[in-house]
């Protein structure tokens, strides 16, 4: 028997600087989860919420996706290729909504690897820079942002533990 556990995140030494990750899978953003994040974070904006207000007030005539909610799933599409194993995000550099996205919009994000450097006081990790991009499902880029984040080097980082015993660790 073999055990497959799946990758989350990226070590140091894992990540070129240059290489593109496709992250999968995409996200179909709908009236609801516009509306629940709106409520959650208490951004009220009427043009979230309120399609009246919006026909009538905004120069889409729709309900636009609040542009948090845009980041924050682009940033989670990211995390099982990018941060499952980071130590800490440091900064979000940039942030840049280029085009509205709607309820019923589809987003796909995908990484590159702008840079990468090891911590000269501290030799268990290092800072990886890298860019994010989000796209809607016509391929149009509505979400930009570059970021640093700091990860563990591979000899350093902490096993993924399970709280139970599995059956093949009792054999």
């Amino acid at each position: 028997m073999t055990i497959h556990e799946r990758p989350f995140g990226r070590c140091f030494e894992d990540f070129t600087v240059g290489d593109l990750y496709r992250h999968w899978p995409g996200k179909t953003i709908t009236e609801a989860d516009d509306h629940l994040f709106c409520m959650m974070t208490m951004n009220h904006h009427p043009l979230h919420t309120d399609e009246w207000f919006a026909e009538q007030s905004s120069p889409f005539k729709k309900n636009v996706v609040v542009g948090n909610l845009v980041y924050s799933i682009v940033l989670g599409q990211s995390v099982p290729d990018v941060s499952g194993q980071a130590i800490a995000n440091l900064e979000i550099e940039t942030l840049q909504h280029k085009k509205p996205t709607f309820h019923g919009d589809t987003i796909y994000s995908e990484t590159r690897v702008l840079d990468k450097k090891a911590s000269s006081s501290k030799p268990d990790r290092g800072i990886v820079t890298v860019e994010t991009f989000g796209y809607n499902q016509r391929g149009e880029e509505v979400c930009y942002f570059r970021r640093r984040v700091m990860v563990w080097k591979q000899e350093f980082a902490p096993v993924r533990q399970r709280p139970y015993e599995t059956p093949d660790a009792r054999d």
